[in-house]
């Protein structure tokens, strides 16, 4: 199936962490600037001066110090990145009628029809402009007919870039770049399209779809449309989560302390990984307890922003100890997390070592392939 003619607009803020630590300190600027957590964590996000010695995202801290020892390290403010996103949120929702926040620091906006009043991508220059003067920020962008078209060509034209790319051009496009420059193409399946010696993408989509099927499952039929600049999904358009939460009511009544914490460990899990998938963190973890009796009781602590499951399991058992105090038998238990702000992955690299990244990243996969329920930790199976 060919792509509709759609206009989808990308916008990706540069360096974004970096941006606003130089926003804050225009001292900062022209140097080479890494904003990672403790040494034993990784690079959440590098300036292009600080790239150029190599460093790059997700790198460990001891690396990248040893890579570029007279660089500026900073830890990292989750408020200060969070509250910028929300203003360039702002301008472009006052501006758009459609459009999807990626993740903090990226968005897709449809400008379908916009053709036939004004030229698309004289607008999308126009909101580029708008977006740098209201905040401060510098941003690239680009226009395609699709949403992977214009990410990958945002990608080529950092940083403070714009371009659009022809209707009826997308394959031509990315013919002559890299296969790691696909979405979805990561180190492993890099590696073996590379022994395969397919390097280019051009070469990729030549590969018939069965071949790839054949060699990578499922994913290889999404990497066949891929490969040809085919992508049908569709603009999801965003809205502020208040909260997430869930509840247990039991078969029979307990006083089982163990049992309880486990099921709550259990439950923190499956919200956890629903803050992860929605690119979210929770300043705020509320435990809720209703008595055989039908009697509830609650609390709820303030914590620092985070979508890991050790550190939310630890502060909903900290709060069920505080609560459980009656001794009295428990018929349902509630988890609640509010205070969400928008923050990847990334952003928590501040304060975990890679190995605990990996894992997280891992038992997503699994999570999102198989379900929520498919990996549990030990003490709550």
């Amino acid at each position: 199936m060919q792509n509709e003619q759609r206009n989808i607009l990308h916008f990706d803020l540069d360096t974004f962490f970096v941006s606003v630590e130089r926003k804050r300190n225009p001292k900062l600027i022209g140097m080479p600037v890494i904003i990672g957590g403790q040494e034993r964590g990784v690079v959440a996000s590098c300036s292009y001066e600080a790239r150029a010695f190599g460093v790059h995202s997700a790198m460990p801290i001891r690396q990248a110090k040893f890579l570029c020892p007279q660089g500026i390290y900073i830890s990292g403010d989750y408020d200060a990145y969070t509250n910028e996103s929300k203003a360039v949120t702002q301008v472009i929702d006052t501006n758009v009628p459609l459009y999807e926040k990626a993740s903090i620091d990226e968005f897709y906006v449809d400008l379908t029809g916009m053709d036939k009043f004004f030229g698309s991508f004289k607008y999308s220059k126009e909101l580029k402009q708008k977006i740098t003067k209201e905040t401060g920020l510098p941003i690239s962008l680009a226009l395609a007919s699709n949403k992977l078209l214009s990410k990958v060509a945002t990608n080529e034209v950092k940083p403070n870039g714009q371009i659009m790319i022809d209707f009826g051009e997308e394959r031509n496009y990315l013919a002559p770049l890299k296969v790691q420059k696909l979405p979805g193409v990561g180190g492993q399946t890099q590696t073996v399209l590379n022994k395969l010696g397919i390097y280019t993408i051009k070469v990729l989509s030549e590969i018939p779809e069965e071949m790839l099927i054949a060699k990578f499952g499922k994913p290889g039929a999404s990497l066949a449309k891929r490969s040809k600049g085919i992508d049908e999904s569709l603009i999801i358009p965003y809205h502020e989560s208040k909260s997430v939460s869930t509840q247990e009511s039991f078969l029979s009544d307990t006083i089982d302390t163990e049992y309880m914490i486990s099921q709550l460990s259990n439950m923190t899990e499956r919200i956890a990984f629903e803050l992860r998938r929605q690119d979210k963190l929770t300043g705020c973890v509320s435990v809720r307890l209703r008595y055989a009796d039908m009697n509830s009781e609650s609390k709820q602590s303030s914590i620092r922003y985070t979508n890991q499951d050790h550190e939310l399991i630890f502060a909903v058992k900290q709060l069920f100890k505080k609560l459980y105090t009656r001794r009295q038998r428990v018929g349902q238990l509630a988890v609640k997390f509010t205070d969400l702000i928008q923050g990847t992955l990334q952003i928590d690299l501040f304060a975990h070592t890679q190995e605990q990244i990996k894992l997280y990243q891992a038992i997503d996969s699994i999570k999102k392939q198989f379900g929520s329920t498919m990996v549990l930790r030990a003490k709550g199976l």
